[in-house]
């Protein structure tokens, strides 16, 4: 029995990413390959990273003659987790494609978890639910064993009989350390490489170190990982840095964690442990502006080498914060940001417009906080309703047709509300304007108080003002236009 393992990630599909060029293996997929090589099973993987269509699938189908064909996205992207239309679409292509060629075909992701109808109408014989290393193996075991009673397997949705059955949800492993490395030698590490150095000047790796969140912000959905925190150990994670560090030599890593380091003392111990192998790289992460206050965690994570904190600020309105129920204030915003900054740590934004009820005031207030504080870099969108959330329910009402944006740039609004997709659309053009206009304004204002500190990036960064002042004056006029058609 061999497994064919693939995912629905295509690079070349998304435009915004693909000019960003800054792509990251399919980490879930390596784990569930790693999981099953290490129970017996023959495994290879299809990389749709850099493929040019699904059809270049079939090539990979005939050649290994897969038994099973999985198709396992990766849950610790927020790529993937978005449930793109066009991926959704790809999966659907390489379903027919290795049905059509006698595999039996498994889904894993957070689209098919949430919508498996959908994928069992489109040909796949079993949708993997949440998390799904085990359940992958229990399935595999009984296919192989010839069984035909999948019903005792947990967080399975399969067709008996032309009825869809959907068996108890799984629970979330607890001990992560049990799990192997993912499979990393089944990549080809080249291209990622590549595109890295070409448009970013360094190479990054991914890796996760916990999985889950406890918090309970009203528009994130958990479909993979739920509500559930469980973390690797330090040393473990630490293991796993040396030997990438051997085998691939990155400058950087992401820990695609929703949340790292939440555990009481898990910063400090992994800090300790870096220093100790005489571990250099950089990494970035994603946390919590009140986590990242708590303990020493920001003077720890500088010397475990965190170049750059991406924290959901979301927005500059407290009244906005507090009916996504995010459970932290602006005041903690400000707070990290300038803390981060001093112990020589890149503070990045995430920011989200258009939240129902969300008012020009509000708007204002979150414009200002970016120019104020100046994070190292934003990402801006708009409110994506995903099932599962408190948020889907209040708008799905009004959600006709279109509940998935096509690729990740699309940024349309897909409910009503204060105002039109086009003035959220040109609100981004404008927001991003505005902040690197104030941007190049410090810089100049920094030239000026230290004029010996001047170098060839900074000078530049001080003379965009001159784009950036007549840009953002442009995109503010429109912006105006936009919001006067809409209110008349």
């Amino acid at each position: 029995m061999n497994l064919l393992f693939t995912h629905s990630y295509f690079l070349r599909y998304d435009p915004k990413q693909w000019a960003t060029g800054q792509p990251y293996a399919p980490l879930g997929t390596l784990y569930a390959a790693a999981l099953m090589r290490e129970h017996g099973y023959s495994v290879s993987l299809f990389d749709t990273m850099f493929a040019k269509n699904p059809e270049e699938v079939i090539s990979a189908i005939e050649k290994h003659s897969p038994g099973i064909f999985v198709i396992y996205d990766d849950g610790f992207n927020y790529l993937t987790k978005m449930c793109l239309q066009n991926m959704r679409e790809a999966a659907f292509e390489m379903i027919r494609y290795a049905k059509e060629r006698g595999a039996v075909v498994i889904v894993s992701s957070s689209d098919s978890t949430d919508r498996y109808e959908l994928y069992l109408d489109k040909g796949a014989d079993f949708i993997l639910l949440g998390e799904a290393e085990l359940t992958l193996l229990e399935l595999v075991n009984a296919i192989a064993e010839n069984k035909h009673d999948f019903f005792s397997i947990e967080g399975l949705a399969f067709r008996h009989n032309n009825a869809t059955v959907k068996t108890v949800r799984r629970s979330v492993m607890k001990n992560l350390d049990t799990l192997p490395f993912p499979a990393w030698d089944l990549v080809d590490i080249k291209p990622y490489r590549e595109m890295w150095m070409k448009h970013a000047g360094y190479f990054s790796m991914n890796m996760g170190t916990t999985r889950g969140c406890p918090f309970k912000c009203n528009w994130c959905a958990k479909p993979i990982y739920g509500n559930r925190y469980n973390s690797r150990s330090p040393q473990h994670v630490v293991a796993e840095l040396k030997m990438l560090k051997q085998q691939f030599n990155f400058d950087h890593i992401w820990f695609c964690d929703d949340i790292f380091g939440l555990k009481p003392g898990w910063v400090h111990e992994f800090a300790n442990l870096v220093q100790q192998e005489q571990l250099s790289f950089r990494f970035k992460m994603q946390g919590r502006v009140d986590l990242l206050l708590q303990e020493n965690n920001i003077r720890d994570l500088a010397r475990a080498g965190c170049d750059n904190i991406w924290m959901g600020a979301e927005s500059g309105s407290q009244r906005i914060l507090d009916a996504m129920e995010k459970g932290t204030t602006v005041e903690q915003i400000q707070e990290a940001t300038l803390l981060l900054k001093k112990n020589g740590i890149k503070p990045s934004f995430f920011i989200q417009f258009g939240y129902p009820g969300e008012t020009k005031q509000d708007i204002e207030k979150t414009i200002s906080m970016i120019n104020r504080l100046l994070p190292y870099e934003i990402g801006i969108s708009v409110s994506y309703p995903l099932p599962g959330t408190l948020f889907f329910e209040k708008v799905k009402n009004e959600l006709k047709e279109k509940t998935n944006w096509t690729d990740s740039d699309e940024l349309a609004l897909m409910f009503r509300n204060t105002y039109q997709p086009a003035f959220y659309k040109q609100l981004h053009r404008y927001v991003h304007r505005s902040y690197r206009k104030h941007l190049a304004f410090e810089y100049a204002r920094e030239l000026l108080l230290h004029p010996l500190k001047a170098n060839r990036v900074k000078i530049k960064k001080a003379l965009s003002v001159l784009y950036y002042l007549p840009a953002s004056f442009a995109a503010k006029i429109k912006l105006q236009s936009l919001e006067q058609t809409q209110s008349s």
